[in-house]
């Protein structure tokens, strides 16, 4: 229990600090950070629909577009989801405009 503490800031230690054990601290924590299950499946939907339609934007470079594409995609392994290597390279080849 020493080490969850430690690793906590304070706002996150005043949360958990009253609960009286650790499966109650890990659950509050889970909940805090992920949301409830139903918040979790509601994000992997928006950020699924936000990597299918994900497409380059006119003012947008390739670092910028990459940025974007890496945050939707981290966010998605975050909660879960995950796309091979493959899948990727198309989404992101095909979401290069012609100009």
């Amino acid at each position: 229990m020493h080490t969850l503490f430690c690793a906590l800031g304070l706002n996150e230690y005043n949360r958990v600090s009253l609960c009286d054990n650790v499966k109650e601290k890990w659950d509050k924590l889970e909940v805090t950070h992920e949301g409830t299950s139903r918040v979790k499946e509601s994000n992997i939907s928006f950020l699924t629909l936000d990597y299918q339609l994900f497409k380059v934007k006119l003012e947008e470079g390739i670092n910028e577009m990459f940025d974007h594409f890496t945050h939707i995609i981290n966010s998605l392994k975050t909660l879960g989801k995950s796309y091979s290597n493959n899948e990727m390279v198309k989404k992101m080849l095909n979401s290069l405009t012609t100009s």
